[in-house]
């Protein structure tokens, strides 16, 4: 009998997963398992880069050597297993080389952002006690603070400018629960806060994502987060893991609609991945560019914020073979769900499930008495069980403590759960809807913002004697960033600009509040704790300028 050519295809795809498991199976870093396509298919391409229209890749046996050679320079340099090394750098081939290099030496890897201001950069370096600052050879970044060691990256190695400190050697061995990296968010304190991600943990999660069969070995994911957003380490995971490639789009694109839908075309991207907001220009102005793409784009995956239900069905409509994921969870497990958005999406629906965790996890609703909740309808918190869960928050055991907790169903069994703050109910089968926060952890842009480190930066602000931070609602439009504050005595007003230039000093730009607002007082509830719902009621009304 002879096997037709669609069928043909659908063999050998589900023969290279097959064999990628398999392979996945018997690893236990980092690094082995994003490489193990350097030796089941190592001429293929790992990653895509666009220059100038001209179209390059990288295979993975180049990878595997780009990796190698990293790992050899940066070994010359003394440091031990644990020790963590900054990488500040959009996403590129030579950035994930970098990254899968540390990975290979133990070292704890931490992404940021060329944006991050001095400040907080120097803040991160002091706080983790980094001994390297890598960054690409045509960095911007200069006066990078003693005695932090400093060395540059590129396609011909690594070139050290400045040697990090000497260390002693304690270990021997890397092991799968030592940390992989550190992803900074923002912090209820004022700080930024470290997410700690074991081997072991991002692994897990590997291997649950890449059940749900999202791409395959044939595919380009294109990647749209920065480096330092861990939804880029997703997309990474989800290309490499599967034996396709992945295409890393400049961050400059994603602003001009018809240039970012052009660099999809010149790439031949199949795949794109990023936050919801990514769309909305090209939905707009674009949309015959990408609707021409339709045969090409095979595949949607979002993630960081809610996908506005007219423009998913726009995105259908230029799209209508795409498989559409949306994808749910927090930087403490990377994500913790995948569910399908139905295509079309019925005229009754109001929101987008989350569905059910993914293979290897469990998503829990519990009251606020710690009872679970299993009726349809009734508002819960999400209490996530997972072998992907992060080790904890970088020299702040209250905060892990407070997010780790007993698992509520069986506490005297040692075995804890991640509280995420994250709400939810169920609908008739079980399956998960978000509709908001506890806290005051919000997202802009689907970057995770603590409005408590706005306000402290606010605060510092000369003049201003109080300030509370939330998201406004607008009709039509994304919701802003607003900040309200109370002057000090004397003071008659805040110029803006001077308070954002001041924010961009410490906070990356997102973090800068886009609306100010003076009131004579904040509003406080009975816990003497500022009133966010009274001051969102009172938006709308007029306060002083």
């Amino acid at each position: 009998m002879r096997v037709g050519t669609a069928g043909a295809a659908a063999t050998l795809r589900a023969m290279s997963r097959e064999n990628f498991a398999r392979t996945h199976a018997s690893v236990e870093t980092l690094h082995e398992f994003l490489l193990a396509g350097a030796r089941l298919t190592p001429d293929k391409p790992a990653v895509i880069h666009v220059v100038g229209g001209e179209v390059g890749s990288l295979s993975y046996r180049q990878l595997a050597q780009r990796v190698d050679g990293y790992a050899a320079a940066l070994d010359q340099l003394g440091l031990d297993i644990g020790d963590r090394v900054i990488l500040e750098s959009d996403t590129s081939p030579t950035a994930i080389a970098v990254f899968l290099a540390c990975s290979s030496l133990g070292l704890t890897f931490i992404p940021v952002s060329p944006e991050t201001p001095a400040q907080r950069l120097a803040l991160i370096a002091e706080s983790t006690a980094a001994a390297l600052h890598l960054q690409p050879v045509d960095g911007r970044r200069e006066a990078v603070p003693a005695p932090l060691g400093t060395a540059r990256f590129g396609p011909d190695g690594i070139q050290v400018e400045r040697a990090p400190a000497p260390r002693t050697r304690h270990r021997r061995e890397l092991v799968p629960t030592d940390p992989a990296y550190m992803i900074f968010t923002s912090g209820t304190t004022g700080r930024p806060k470290g997410v700690v991600m074991s081997h072991r943990g991002v692994l897990a999660f590997f291997r649950g994502m890449l059940r749900h069969g999202i791409v395959s070995a044939e595919d380009r994911v294109a990647t749209t987060s920065p480096l330092q957003f861990d939804f880029s380490l997703l997309d990474i995971g989800l290309a490499l893991g599967s034996g396709a490639a992945v295409v890393p789009v400049p961050r400059s694109l994603l602003r001009w609609p018809r240039r970012f839908v052009q660099f999809l075309a010149d790439s031949g991207a199949t795949q794109v991945n990023g936050v919801p907001s990514i769309w909305r220009g090209v939905l707009r102005h674009e949309f015959a560019g990408l609707a021409a793409l339709g045969e090409q784009i095979r595949g949607v995956l979002y993630s960081g914020e809610n996908f506005p239900l007219p423009e998913m069905r726009e995105l259908h409509r230029a799209l209508p073979h795409a498989r559409v994921v949306n994808c749910f969870g927090s930087s403490e497990s990377i994500a913790a769900s995948f569910t399908d958005v139905p295509n079309p999406l019925p005229a009754e629906v109001d929101r987008i499930s989350i569905g059910h965790a993914h293979p290897g996890a469990e998503m829990l609703l519990i009251d606020e008495d710690g009872r679970p909740v299993d009726t349809p309808g009734v508002v819960g918190q999400i209490h996530l069980r997972s072998a992907a869960l992060f080790h904890g928050y970088w020299n702040d055991p209250e905060a892990t403590a407070a997010a780790l907790v007993p698992d509520p169903l069986n506490p005297a069994s040692g075995q804890v759960v991640f509280r995420t703050g994250d709400l939810a109910y169920r609908g008739e089968g079980g399956e998960l809807y978000f509709i908001g926060r506890v806290d005051s952890l919000v997202k802009v842009r689907g970057n995770r913002v603590e409005l408590g480190e706005v306000e402290r930066r606010v605060r510092d602000f000369p003049g201003i004697a109080g300030a509370a931070a939330l998201m406004l609602p607008q009709e039509g439009k994304d919701p802003v960033l607003a900040v309200f504050v109370v002057l000090d005595e004397g003071v008659t007003g805040v110029e803006e600009m001077e308070l954002g230039a001041f924010c961009l000093e410490a906070l990356p730009d997102y973090m800068v509040p886009q609306q100010v607002r003076v009131l004579d007082e904040l509003p406080v509830n009975a816990n003497g704790k500022v009133d966010r719902r009274l001051l969102a009621a009172r938006a709308g009304q007029p306060t002083r300028s």
